[in-house]
């Protein structure tokens, strides 16, 4: 059977038979208190709620009026007992919001929603109403990626079920024990935008396309969806390699899926939208793999938005990590995740997973200097040349950086896994796009300065 690709890109040990035999299970932080995140995609939030409020479950939280906004709610009933920075994933201090359960299980969802009789704009305000956004990590929120301008037209709906990140597994738990709803999600979503659908699959997890197949064609579905094999090769699961290896299309430097008529979404994203109508809960829970060298129990979890990792951990708890053995915890896969300190950090709409690493996993030795193999230039599936954006980054020369690509950089880590010299390609690329981000804000700033003043002289 053939199976759709893409060229560059590189093959990691997958290491996902430490977990994807492992069902997905509920838990609970032993604490009982999460530590939810204002703003978890798009535009800022502002908390709706004070310190000493009662919440209940799926209650609305932060919000914001901007349309690129999603709602944040509170994942478990009980108090709030503190708004206050806390570190979060990528190592920064955000505001958040802690709420203490009081036992009970108090709930504050939506009505459900017939997705099929609803209008159009409806089913968008439901998506939104939900606080969904992307949970494969870039939290984008879905109801803009659902509502694209008009001069954009959608053939098709890309299901990103590649999962090409080593380690991790719970979309593949999750394709396995609930088919019926994905594929409720996915045709909730072809409704909305009139598309026709494609489950792209890995051929690692080719075993699942008869489960998803049989439920498409017990609902009817088989004439407006199908699912599709794409090799097993990392980082088939972007979104760029996964248009370019289910349609044969490239979406342009600085495009969207939508330039190209497509939209995709995350195996949990999709699964998400089906709830929000079917049973009006928000998003306020996910899966979630616990995986890597240093941990005893390798497991797939469903917790609640806000659970720090750390609570999760111990013998009274969900899993155990081996003595001494921990060098690393990465916040996503070892790919394209960020190290944390520590695992005191919060399950966001975004976690799929936390990565604890060996020593013998990860690499902790100091850089070489580059010389100029081009390995990093062969495994690059952006067609970039890597060795040259790190050149002139390193010489301070961004605007050359930007011409040699360092703006449509995935950071997806090929460059980082298969250079000799141990260079940290993608971290200097990513201090070098921050920069470019700070130069253009204060270009902006400038600009609104002069023309609040009349205009510059």
């Amino acid at each position: 059977m053939k199976t759709h690709t893409f060229k560059g890109g590189i093959h990691p040990e997958e290491m996902k038979e430490l977990s994807n035999k492992c069902p997905i299970t509920d838990a609970f932080p032993k604490s009982r208190t999460v530590t939810i995140p204002v703003t978890m995609g798009g535009a800022p939030n502002t908390p709706l709620v004070n310190v000493g409020d009662l919440v209940a479950k799926g209650q609305k939280i932060a919000a914001s009026d901007k349309f690129m906004s999603a709602p944040v709610h509170a994942s478990i009933a009980g108090k709030v007992k503190k708004i206050q920075n806390c570190l979060v994933t990528a190592n920064m201090y955000v505001p958040c919001i802690v709420i203490e359960s009081d036992g009970s299980d108090r709930t504050d969802f939506m009505p459900p929603l017939d997705p099929f009789t609803c209008s159009h704009e409806e089913a968008i305000e439901r998506i939104r109403e939900a606080g969904i956004v992307g949970m494969g990590g870039a939290s984008f929120p879905a109801h803009v990626k659902l509502n694209p301008p008009e001069d954009k037209e959608i053939e098709y709906v890309l299901v990103n079920a590649a999962e090409c990140e080593p380690y991790l597994t719970c979309d593949e738990r999750t394709m396995q024990e609930t088919p019926e709803k994905l594929i409720d999600g996915l045709a909730i979503i072809l409704h909305t935008v009139g598309a026709y659908g494609i489950i792209a699959l890995e051929d690692n997890k080719a075993y699942i396309r008869p489960m998803l197949n049989k439920v498409i064609n017990e609902k009817g579905y088989a004439d407006d969806m199908e699912v599709m094999l794409v090799k097993t090769k990392y980082p088939q699961g972007s979104e760029k390699f996964i248009v370019k290896s289910c349609l044969g299309v490239e979406i342009p430097s600085g495009k969207l899926p939508a330039d190209a008529g497509c939209i995709i979404s995350n195996v949990g994203t999709v699964c998400a939208i089906s709830d929000a109508f079917r049973l009006g809960m928000p998003l306020i829970e996910r899966a979630l793999t616990i995986s890597g060298g240093a941990v005893k129990n390798p497991c797939n979890l469903k917790v609640p938005v806000g659970t720090l990792v750390s609570d999760l951990m111990g013998d009274d708890a969900q899993f155990t990590l081996k003595d001494g053995e921990t060098a690393k915890i990465i916040s996503g896969g070892p790919m394209m995740g960020f190290a944390m300190p520590s695992a005191d950090f919060p399950v966001a709409k975004g976690t799929s997973g936390v990565t604890f690493l060996t020593a013998k996993e990860t690499y902790l030795v100091d850089e070489d200097p580059c010389i100029s193999c081009g390995s990093c230039i062969k495994a690059c599936a952006m067609r970039l040349s890597p060795v040259l954006i790190v050149r002139e980054l390193k010489a301070d020369n961004l605007n050359k950086a930007k011409r040699f690509g360092l703006m449509d950089c995935i950071e997806c880590g090929c460059c980082t896994y298969s250079c000799p010299a141990n260079v940290r390609i993608v971290q200097r690329i990513r201090i070098g796009k921050a920069s470019i981000r700070e130069q253009m804000a204060i270009e902006r700033a400038k600009a609104e300065a002069a023309k609040s003043n009349g205009g510059t002289k």
